[in-house]
Order: structure tokens, then C-alpha cells, then sequence
């Protein structure tokens, strides 16, 4: 605990407000346990996993240790009209978590209990710090499992997977964090407690402002408590993997997967040069084998029968195919997707981009990408959620470049407008956040964007939540 720290009397011009300029703050430390005003605090939480510098950093970090801290953070806040970043673990990548000069970070990753897990209703109540990994362990205590499964599911907070809608991995056939929320306990801009949704399979009383806040991005609402979604962890898991010469043909194999009847738990897909980055992060020698490489799971009582039938599809189409019902070889052949971006990540800064199109346009997506990288030079790597359509186009640049060179910006400007041109979507799991809200309204139209931008005035008619992201 950093407790009660002297002011900083650095200087920072008119623009900060610091303890040491705005004494009101000291209504609102002496009811915190845990806060910061040291500098490397302040811009260790004002920046996310996207790179995004901001224009300096917050004036004041608080790390909750309850929801009454939480409430009174935000009605201090709402009061003096002073902008709060909620934050997790900043594992994002669209900016979501930067916080800028004058504004509170609230750190939630102190609220990290695993209240109960009920095994006859098959859900978890939890608080918003808990390591998604952590969760998923835990239901396989009680012979359950946390379905969501995002890539960074090993650091990244449930606060955080609620507040972008994070998908994963089993998106394919359980849907993203959406689909596993059941109900909220949420703190509104002015500190008011609020529970949205219900401890039950269906509701219909009322709006949904349960989906309202999901996805929401801190902008409307903080969430500090969440009942969850639990499944019966599956009695069988079986692996299918295969390469194929070109990406475009391993695009148009998870097409033909899809139309096979069998709903794999994951279907992804993984181009040559990311192969070629795994390979030399892991010593393997997996672009031997092909152009691209697809890898499938199924999963239940039936999980052999449609790993049979996916071999079938795929065997004609690919340049090698393996099946395995073995759960350890499941794992290593599922560790080449995994460590995709991990790979990408050591031979440069990676610029982590996410549309996602209905998956009938999966391969004419992925070719529209490559013609990108052609015109504008951009070094991009492409890795998928093909089940659902789901596209990570990687921008990769030198270690050490602060400044995207402005090919970049074309590149990822050309991916938008490719997504959106073939019916889809800025965003299928990363959210809008800081770096593509000039994107929005191209997407939503005006008359949407107003409507929502009526209802966060609504919510926060002071402006304080998270301001300029997400809309």
C-alpha cells in the first residue's frame, strides 16, 4: 500500500491536477486503503498492452479493495467532474485502459475473489479482478469450465473480458463473454449500486441492460461483481490439425468445415510467416509442412465421430492432416495457435488488429488483407478465429518505433474499410477503445451513433467513465 504519499511537486504545468493542486483529493484518500500518486505508479497504469502513449499520464491511481471504495472513487468523481479510467490487468489492445493527464485510475485488480461456485445451478459468482485462467481452474475443481477463453486468458481480468466482450479460442461453438454473463453488479457514474440481469437461463423482464453494459468498455458503468456461466466440463476432447499450400486454401477448408454440420469447439487458422515466427520462438519445423495450418477441436461424447468428419473434409483439401484424441496432444498441436502472437511479439512491435465478417467471406477477407500488404508495404501476419469469422491482421514494426510510420496507419485504414465493405466489423473481441473511434460512426451510421451517444449521457451525464473510447 502506497497510502498517503507527499506531493509531487515536480511541476507538470496547468494541465495536471495533482494532489498538491487540488486538495479536494483529499476527501477522497482518507476513505481509500490502498492509492498512489508516485510517478511510476501513474504511468505504469496509464498505459495498456496496445502501445498507445496517450499525452502523459493520470493524477492519481486508486487500487480498490471493495465496492464502497469503488462508489466513493466515483462520487468524488462525479462531483468534480474528473475523468476515471477503469483498469484490470491492461491487457487490452485498443486503448482502453490509457489514462491521460488530470483523470483517476481505478484499478480493479485488487477485487479478484472467487465468491462461490454453485455446482448444481453451473455458475460462478466472482469479482472483477480473477484471472480468467483462474476461474476456468477453479469450475474444473467442481468438474465445470469457464467457456470465454480469449488469448489472454492466462493475464487477462473477467472485469476486463466483460468490459470488451472478449471472445477465445471456443468461440466457435460457445460464443464470447456475452453469452456466459448472467447478471452484474455495476457502479454507475454517480456511485449509485446497481444489479443488472438475473441468476437465471432466461429473463425477459425489462430492457437488456444486461447487454447494454457488457461490451461497454468502462464507459457506462464499472462492474465489481459478476455471476457467470458455467458447462459441464466436456468428458472428451479430440484435435484435428492440417496444413495447407496457401492461406486462401486453409480459408476456404474452415468454410468447408462449417458446412459439414459439425460445430468444432475451435477452428483457426495461422499463415506461413506466422508459422515461420512460431517456429523459430519453439525450434519446430511446422512451415515444412505447408503455406498455412488449421486446427480444429471437437469436444463431448461425440467429439471422435466429428473429428472423423472434419478429416474427411479436410484431407482432400490440405497437404498433410493429423487427429489426435490424446488431451496432451491435443495441447501441443493447440500450442501453435496459442503462441502466434507471442511469436510475432519477439521479432517486433505488433500492431494487434481485430475485424471480424461473416465467415462465408473468411477466404476473400484474408486475400483482401495479403493485397493490402502488397500496395501499402505494411509487414502484415494473419492468424484467425475461423469458426467465427473472427480476423487478427498483425502489423508487425521494428522494436523500438514509438511512431507507426504512416504506411501503417494506411494498412490498418485499408483493413477497416475491407471489413466493413464485406458486411462486417471493426471489431469482433479487442473493442473500440482509444485507437478506432474515428471508425464508429462509418460503421454504425449517425442516427446510431447519436442514439448512443444519448445513452452514455444518460448513464454519465458528467462525462467522467472512461471518456473518449468506445463511441
Amino acid at each position: 500500500m502506497e497510502g498517503r504519499r507527499a506531493p509531487d511537486h515536480t511541476g507538470h504545468g496547468s494541465r495536471r491536477m495533482t494532489v498538491a493542486t487540488h486538495s479536494s483529493f483529499d476527501e477522497l484518500t482518507h476513505e481509500l486503503g490502498d492509492w498512489s500518486i508516485a510517478r511510476s505508479d501513474l504511468d505504469a497504469a496509464s498505459r495498456d498492452r496496445s502501445g498507445s502513449q496517450g499525452d502523459g499520464s493520470a493524477d492519481l491511481v486508486v487500487r480498490a479493495g471493495s465496492v464502497e471504495e469503488v462508489q466513493a472513487t466515483l462520487r468524488f468523481a462525479h462531483t468534480h467532474g474528473i475523468p476515471v479510467v477503469p483498469r484490470g490487468a491492461g491487457s487490452g489492445v485498443a486503448g482502453g485502459a490509457v489514462a491521460h493527464p488530470g483523470s483517476i485510475v481505478l484499478d480493479l485488480s485488487r477485487l479478484d475473489r472467487i465468491i462461490e461456485i454453485r455446482r448444481d445451478d453451473q455458475v460462478a459468482v466472482v469479482e472483477p479482478g480473477v484471472i480468467t485462467a483462474a476461474l476456468d481452474a477453479e469450475a474444473g475443481l467442481h468438474g465445470l469450465f469457464y467457456a470465454p477463453d480469449p488469448g489472454s486468458v492466462s493475464i487477462s481480468t473477467i472485469g476486463g473480458n466483460i468490459a470488451t466482450n472478449a471472445g477465445g479460442l471456443r468461440g466457435a461453438k460457445y460464443g464470447v463473454t456475452r453469452d456466459s454473463v448472467l447478471s452484474l453488479d455495476v457502479v454507475l457514474a454517480d456511485g449509485r449500486l446497481v444489479t443488472v440481469g438475473r441468476e437465471t437461463l432466461k429473463r425477459v423482464t425489462g430492457y437488456d441492460l444486461l447487454g447494454l453494459f457488457v461490451g461497454s468498455e468502462g464507459t457506462l458503468g464499472v462492474v465489481v461483481r459478476a455471476t457467470l456461466r458455467l458447462l459441464p466440463r466436456p468428458v472428451a476432447v479430440s484435435t484435428v490439425a492440417a496444413y495447407f499450400a496457401t492461406i486462401d486454401d486453409a480459408a476456404e477448408a474452415a468454410i468447408a468445415v462449417r458446412a459439414s454440420g459439425v460445430r468444432p469447439v475451435a477452428l483457426e487458422i495461422v499463415d506461413g510467416p506466422t508459422l515461420a515466427a512460431i517456429d523459430a520462438l519453439d525450434g519446430t519445423r511446422l512451415r515444412d509442412r505447408g503455406e498455412a495450418f488449421l486446427i480444429a477441436q471437437t469436444d463431448g461424447y461425440a467429439a471422435g465421430i466429428e473429428a472423423a468428419v472434419i478429416v474427411d473434409v479436410l484431407a482432400p483439401l490440405a497437404t498433410y492432416v493429423e487427429a489426435s484424441d490424446d488431451p496432451v496432444e491435443g495441447a501441443r498441436l493447440m500450442t501453435a495457435r496459442r503462441n502466434a502472437l507471442p511469436a510475432l511479439e519477439v521479432i517486433g512491435r505488433a500492431v494487434i488488429e481485430d475485424i471480424a465478417v461473416p465467415p462465408s467471406r473468411l477466404a476473400e477477407a484474408v486475400r483482401g488483407i495479403h493485397e493490402i500488404a502488397a500496395r501499402t508495404g505494411a509487414q502484415i501476419f494473419v492468424f484467425a478465429h475461423a469458426g467465427d469469422g473472427n480476423i487478427h491482421p498483425i502489423v508487425v514494426v521494428d522494436h523500438g518505433v514509438e511512431v507507426l510510420p504512416p504506411y501503417v496507419a494506411r494498412a490498418v485504414d485499408e483493413i477497416f474499410a475491407l471489413a466493413l465493405r464485406l458486411g462486417g466489423t471493426l471489431t469482433g473481441e479487442h473493442g473500440i477503445g482509444l485507437l478506432k473511434r474515428d471508425w464508429v460512426a462509418r460503421e454504425v451510421g449517425s442516427d446510431i451513433d447519436a442514439l448512443q451517444h444519448a445513452l452514455k449521457n444518460l448513464l454519465d451525464p458528467t462525462g467522467i467513465l472512461n471518456p473518449g473510447k468506445a463511441i
